[in-house]
């Protein structure tokens, strides 16, 4: 070739280089509980001791029954693509678990499987048009406002403190509704802050959601973890179900975190949308996890209460543990496996929880990674060992002791 070119068209070093990054990443921060989970695993390869405080996993084996059927699957060459909404014997199932446990009114025509997080994702990203307002908590899971930002919405926050529990109040709500606000994203029991909603809570915010014409997202991953009160579905209010889309799953009840397996129940329209997102992305989820997932609604369930009275313990230990380390203040929180204690040191909370992994071979999550309203707090799995928990609080008690000193 001669290296000339066509008329019209351009030659590299002509313009400005391409920026990979897309303009709706650029309020996106990588996961700080990522972050942090990678740190842990790295410095325990290095061969060092680090209790992890830092995960959000049970620290119990996956049933064993599980296990089983998803093996017999392997073997049976269940490995080929199934249903892009998943296997229906599955969708069957989790409906009737849904109308059992939950009293929401739906049919296995109403369940995409799919893994949790992949299901928040699908939802604000099949219902959220560019400008569209998403209301949420302030601490709140890490993930909802990245989404929500890639889909091109904005984020309008409810800062949430441990005056009320930690808990989402409709009149906080209703003061940051205006005509652009379409969803409203619950999250009880709530990560990071293991706040429950009560009744009158639940209530409060359906009525917001019907008299503003809102959508509703309710993240109830962790229902099955609540040790004070009781866990209320907003799809099983009056009125509810036809706009609100329910996100479960299997990681936190059954400990099966690796298996990427959760589920979304929501009205026809709705799912319809959610249904397009699945098929033009992950089609739909491993099918033999499937099976497990299908032998852990038809199994047993022991294993969920044994959990939940370990955890329950556990609460109460980290809880009594923190507030008898000077500088400290925890409030009981009614379920998931985190505790978000407020501190009272000249730091921010990404320094202390640096602070205390470096001095005290400790791993926590600050605050901030979960919003304004988190600085000033770390939040603390208690899915350890008690022994490790008591260990631990022994080392924290420690490390802070000596910045006691140093700010004297």
């Amino acid at each position: 070739m001669d290296g000339s070119m066509a008329p019209g068209l351009w030659r590299a070093g002509e313009r400005d280089r391409v920026d990979f990054r897309a303009q709706r990443m650029r309020g996106v921060e990588l996961s700080g509980t990522v972050k942090a989970a990678d740190i842990v695993a790295k410095l325990k390869a290095q061969g060092k001791e680090v209790i992890s405080f830092s995960v959000g996993e049970p620290d119990f084996p996956t049933p064993a029954h599980i296990c089983d059927a998803a093996k017999q699957s392997l073997d049976r060459g269940e490995t080929h693509y199934v249903s892009s909404n998943g296997i229906p014997e599955l969708r069957q199932l989790i409906a009737q678990k849904s109308q059992r446990d939950n009293k929401i009114p739906c049919e296995a025509k109403h369940v995409i499987v799919t893994p949790a997080k992949q299901a928040i994702f699908e939802s604000i990203l099949a219902s959220i048009d560019p400008g569209d307002e998403v209301v949420l908590t302030d601490p709140a899971w890490v993930s909802y406002e990245p989404i929500i930002r890639m889909a091109g919405g904005k984020p309008v926050v409810v800062a949430v403190d441990a005056r009320d529990e930690f808990r989402m109040l409709p009149e906080d709500v209703a003061s940051v509704l205006t005509p652009k606000t379409k969803l409203l994203i619950v999250n009880s029991p709530n990560n990071p802050t293991g706040s429950v909603l009560r009744e009158q809570d639940v209530r409060g915010l359906c009525d917001l959601a019907q008299d503003k014409d809102l959508w509703v997202l309710s993240d109830e991953i962790y229902e099955k973890l609540v040790f004070d009160g009781q866990h209320h579905s907003l799809a099983a209010q009056p009125g509810m179900f036809e706009r609100t889309v329910t996100v479960n799953g299997f990681s936190k009840s059954y400990a099966m975190t690796g298996w990427r397996l959760g589920w979304v129940v929501a009205p026809e329209p709705a799912l319809n949308e959610i249904s397009k997102v699945q098929q033009h992305s992950i089609t739909h989820p491993t099918s033999f996890a499937q099976a497990g997932g299908i032998a852990a609604l038809k199994g047993p369930q022991k294993s969920i209460e044994e959990m939940a009275h370990e955890f329950r313990a556990r609460r109460d230990l980290i809880v009594e543990g923190l507030n008898k380390i000077p500088g400290w203040k925890c409030n009981k929180p009614q379920g998931a496996f985190y505790v978000f204690p407020s501190y009272d040191f000249p730091m921010n909370s990404q320094e202390l929880s640096d602070h205390l992994l470096q001095e005290a071979g400790v791993a926590v999550t600050a605050g901030s990674a979960f919003g304004r309203a988190g600085e000033g707090h770390v939040r603390m799995s208690y899915a350890n060992s008690r022994a490790n928990l008591q260990k631990g609080l022994e080392r924290i008690g420690e490390a802070c002791a000596k910045l006691g000193q140093r700010g004297r």
